[in-house]
């Protein structure tokens, strides 16, 4: 999947990332294309070899795209947006009003649900996450407004297409 990938400064550079094995990741960065083992060694520590060197990074995330960077006693300010993010975002007058159900994208196990019926939710802001092939992905809520269902708990295999939760917006101010 591809990623623009930019600081608070810098102009975006679009990061290709592909899972090519447990572990083994497959990162091109402008054209040129870098294999990498990585594994999680803590909760916000990665520990990666790129062409036999090891390098350690820990990661804070700052919101649904937004992260902090330690690696190399050096603190990158990133933010992160996927292809689907961004093609969601330029078609934002494309999104329909009303009730929005958010469904599984891929299958993978529901591993936390930070929200419930009933709590306000902005847009952009994560929801649930699912395990997918050894990755975390955050389930975001595409509107603002409140949780109206939960359809999955904690533990539950889902395949993609599996409902898990709807968002009604904020009522209109007519």
């Amino acid at each position: 999947m591809n990623y623009e990938v930019s600081t608070k400064k810098g102009e975006p550079v679009v990061v290709g990332l592909r899972e090519s094995g447990e572990g083994l990741y497959e990162i091109t960065i402008d054209g040129k294309t870098v294999h990498v083992d990585a594994v999680k060694s803590g909760p916000t520590v990665y520990s990666m070899i790129e062409d036999g060197k090891q390098f350690e990074a820990m990661v804070d995330e700052k919101g649904a795209h937004d992260f902090d960077v330690l690696l190399g006693g050096r603190i990158f300010h990133l933010e992160a947006i996927d292809e689907r993010t961004k093609l969601l975002a330029g078609s934002a007058h494309a999104v329909a009003s009303g009730p929005q159900a958010v469904e599984a994208e891929m299958p993978g196990k529901v591993v936390l649900i930070s929200g419930s019926v009933g709590d306000s939710v902005g847009e952009g802001q994560g929801v649930l996450v699912i395990e997918a092939m050894k990755m975390e992905n955050e389930i975001a809520s595409p509107i603002e407004g409140v949780i109206r269902e939960v359809s999955v708990s904690v533990g539950d295999t889902v395949d993609a297409g599996t409902p898990l939760f709807t968002v009604d917006p904020p009522p209109s101010e007519d």
